[in-house]
């Protein structure tokens, strides 16, 4: 089993940093990969990203929520979206992302989807390879 970031992800990085298996790598370009990925295959389950994510993006992959309720003001990101997210990371580097939503209180939507991107990313996609163009944001 993985663990899975899901498109509450922003891109904050302090997940990437505590992997002891250098499993986590940024999207890119960030417009079709907006999130930071984990390799199903190099995950060893051990749940260190999980507390480092100040926007509980990251869940055990059996424990995505196929219900999960918005407290109201996170946002998501996702290919299509067109609303825009502006904030700072682990390091204090700004982190805009214009393919982001905002969540209202009560909304309820299904994070499953987003477990097939965290496969793809690293099955089709560009994988670790983003690691040699990655700028830290």
């Amino acid at each position: 089993m993985t663990h899975i970031i899901t498109s509450l992800c922003v891109r904050d990085r302090g997940c990437i940093e505590v992997c002891p298996v250098e499993c986590m790598v940024p999207g890119l370009p960030s417009a079709e990969w907006p999130w930071v990925y984990i390799d199903p295959e190099t995950c060893i389950d051990c749940g260190a990203c999980v507390p480092e994510c100040p926007f509980a993006a990251i869940y055990p992959e059996d424990e995505v929520p196929s219900a999960y309720t918005a407290k109201g003001g996170e946002f998501i990101t996702n290919v299509g979206l067109t609303g825009r997210f502006e904030g700072t990371n682990h390091h204090g580097k700004q982190v805009v992302m214009d393919n982001a939503r905002q969540l209202a209180a009560g909304e309820v939507i299904d994070l499953t989807p987003d477990i097939k991107p965290n496969y793809d990313f690293f099955k089709t996609g560009p994988g670790y390879s983003t690691k040699d163009i990655d700028q830290g944001v």
